[in-house]
């Protein structure tokens, strides 16, 4: 046979493949009756085993584990239509819809806001970007933010959770998990880096750079043109400021924003340091309530996946079956689990499809651990 006869007989194949994949889940459809009606459980990893088992064995050595994954792919889908038949629900899926349902329409104007820092802070900067007139308390440690809304000091917190270069901020991923709290906004802003000193101080004068220790590994380059001149780190860019503007000499300075500059009377002698322009941070605004305003487009969650062979797999198919698009996943070490992982990730659906409740539904079922982190809207 030429080619075009070989893909003429494909296409036969393929029709009759939509066929019975059509029939198959129309008997699912049955099975999904027969279950809720006598009360049984969706999944039966027995019932599921023994046919990947079966189908392996009939596919021959050749074909066998392509034909296991092609109908473990089956056994998903048909579990997802089988549960979205039923009309499955978990505490998770009621606990959004009634937080859509009770949260107010309008994201709030005034309120208390416990940032990392001092004055001058680019969580400062983040925060007055997503409250209108907020009242911020100041904490040494992300620590700290979280203690004073679990004490109820503060509503919400704002935390930096990656940077468009130097990657996430591990430390707030790990407090996220930690504690029981939401993400209900987040705001991605521009960061540059500028070297400030007291006034009068000439760049032949400074001995050691102050600054976050992102901050300084942002701006590596322009620190290795600086012979003789140590970077150390402290713990905020307006801290470092802060230090400079106290110091009785010359021969320290600090990067940080223009807006420290006039803050703490200090001069800017050299701006914009960092290795690269698109240098942004994203930050999020946490609250101990679960919170999720009109617009929430993002959701992010956390999962412990099975140890084995097809679990990450297994979830990416579906996501991707759902039309859900993942725009961050990144995996952590499990504490006293050697070599086994979570996963976070940073998905983009509304809350208001039919697929971000199905997913919520299904999630649970596909993995070990898992904790929702919030849905909200991104300001920009």
């Amino acid at each position: 046979m030429d080619l075009s006869e070989i893909r003429q007989e494909i296409n036969r194949v393929d029709d009759q493949l939509v066929q019975l994949f059509v029939e198959r889940m129309n008997l699912a459809s049955q099975v999904a009756a027969y279950k809720k009606e006598h009360n049984m459980p969706i999944y039966v990893p027995a019932r599921e085993r023994e046919i990947l088992k079966k189908v392996a064995e009939q596919a021959g050595p050749e074909f066998g584990s392509y034909t296991r994954l092609l109908y473990s792919m089956i056994m998903d889908l048909s579990r997802s239509h089988q549960g979205k038949r039923n009309g499955k629900a978990t505490g998770l899926a009621e606990a959004i819809s009634l937080a859509i349902a009770h949260t107010p329409n309008l994201f709030p104007q005034d309120a208390m806001v416990a940032c990392q820092g001092v004055e001058g802070a680019y969580s400062q900067i983040a925060c007055e970007k997503i409250f209108k007139n907020p009242f911020i308390m100041y904490f040494k440690s992300f620590d700290g933010v979280f203690t004073a809304i679990e004490q109820g000091l503060c509503q919400y917190g704002i935390l930096p959770i990656e940077n468009s270069t130097a990657g996430s901020v591990k430390k707030v991923y790990d407090l996220m998990v930690e504690h029981n709290f939401s993400i209900v906004r987040t705001f991605r802003l521009k960061v540059d880096h500028n070297l400030l000193v007291k006034p009068g101080t000439k760049l032949s004068d400074i001995k050691v750079i102050h600054s976050h220790e992102q901050a300084l590994n942002q701006s590596a380059g322009f620190l290795s043109s600086l012979p003789g001149v140590n970077a150390v780190p402290v713990a905020n860019t307006a801290v470092a400021a802060e230090m400079v503007s106290k110091s009785d000499t010359n021969e320290i300075a600090c990067l940080s924003s223009r807006s420290c500059a006039e803050l703490y009377g200090l001069e800017c002698l050299r701006s914009c340091v960092q290795d690269t322009g698109n240098n942004h941070t994203r930050f999020i605004c946490i609250s101990k309530n679960l919170e999720i305003y009109p617009g929430s487009d993002k959701t992010s969650i956390m999962m412990v996946l099975p140890h084995k062979p097809g679990s990450l797999y297994k979830l990416l198919s579906r996501l991707y079956v759902l039309g859900i698009n993942v725009t961050k996943l990144e995996s952590r070490p499990i504490p006293d689990r050697d070599f086994e992982f979570m996963f976070y990730f940073d998905l983009e659906t509304s809350i208001y499809s039919d697929e971000f409740i199905q997913l919520m539904c299904e999630l649970q079922d596909l993995c070990e651990e898992f904790k929702y982190l919030g849905s909200y809207r991104e300001v920009v």
